[in-house]
């Protein structure tokens, strides 16, 4: 058992923090789909990919969790889950041992697609780890300086789409950056709701999220946008790239965001928050995986 009685299995879950695998594994549901509508399905390298995905997403939260705690931006006073450093569950050391062992387990996938797929992959691979770790780690961490939410739309939507469907295609198909771009869009909004819940925290800590930067009225603004951009990405689908109309399965998503949407709209008390961000975190995998269907069935 680790301190306050909660088992040591049960902290290391708490601190992967498996409710943001959504975003994870959302991206990969899309791009496979769209590789099985241009007729490159490959199982291995799908699944491959969505293995790794995975891992960075977990060695990101473990990242986090860990510095974090060791810039301040995680204290007492913290309204969302728990964090393992802060709260003692887990060693800080073990923390950041266990997200570079997830970033190694990714790479030792990244190695085998980059077999399959050629260089592009050593690039996207390299590329995903090292932002993952600058999101909070090092001098200028990203998430500290308002460019998260371009972090999780790039890696989580266009990178994350895009080189799914590249691993098995491939070659570049324009319309994954299309269908990235709902998944971007989607994924950010989690990371929105989190950071209007923590403004008042993360401007003690110097934590200079865009939320911090532009506001709670624009942050709600901010939210709406993403919301809408999902929904729209499919029928401009089907104007620009001849999309089958089985993609509009995908809007059958829409529902699980409509009461989060309402609470980010009215909410007063920001720990009331934590339930628009698990509404939130459905909207990526409900979508991802019926846009990937979608796909699959035109």
């Amino acid at each position: 058992m680790t301190g306050g009685g909660t088992s040591r299995t049960r902290a290391w879950v708490m601190a992967s923090r498996p409710r943001t695998l959504t975003a994870a594994i959302a991206p990969v549901a899309a791009g496979t789909g769209l590789a099985h509508m241009h007729g490159g399905f490959a199982l291995l390298p799908a699944l491959a990919a969505l293995v790794a995905a995975m891992l960075i997403q977990v060695g990101t939260n473990l990242a986090n969790d860990y510095y974090d705690y060791q810039k301040g931006g995680d204290d007492e006073g913290r309204l969302g889950p728990v964090r393992v450093t802060q709260a003692g569950l887990i060693e800080g050391r073990n923390v950041l041992r266990g997200a570079f062992l997830a970033f190694a387990l990714s790479t030792g996938l990244g190695v085998f697609l980059a077999l399959v797929a050629g260089w592009p992959v050593v690039v996207i691979g390299v590329a995903c780890i090292a932002s993952g770790i600058a999101y909070t780690a090092g001098p200028w961490p990203l998430g500290y300086h308002g460019l998260g939410d371009l972090f999780v739309f790039v890696f989580f939507g266009l990178v994350a789409v895009a080189g799914t469907s590249y691993v098995q295609v491939l070659e570049f198909r324009p319309d994954s950056l299309t269908a990235g771009v709902a998944l971007g869009a989607a994924s950010t909004a989690i990371l929105v709701v989190n950071n209007l819940r923590d403004m008042e925290t993360d401007a003690r800590a110097g934590k200079r999220t865009l939320a911090v930067r532009i506001g709670r009225r624009w942050t709600k603004v901010q939210y709406v946008v993403l919301v809408v951009l999902t929904a729209v990405v499919p029928p401009a689908g089907m104007a620009l790239h001849g999309w089958s109309p089985w993609v509009l399965l995908s809007l059958c998503a829409l529902p699980a965001v409509a009461g989060p949407l309402r609470l980010v709209l009215t909410y007063r008390e920001p720990a009331s928050l934590n339930r628009g961000l698990a509404g939130t975190a459905r909207l990526p995998g409900l979508f991802g995986v019926l846009l990937g269907l979608g796909f699959a069935l035109g």
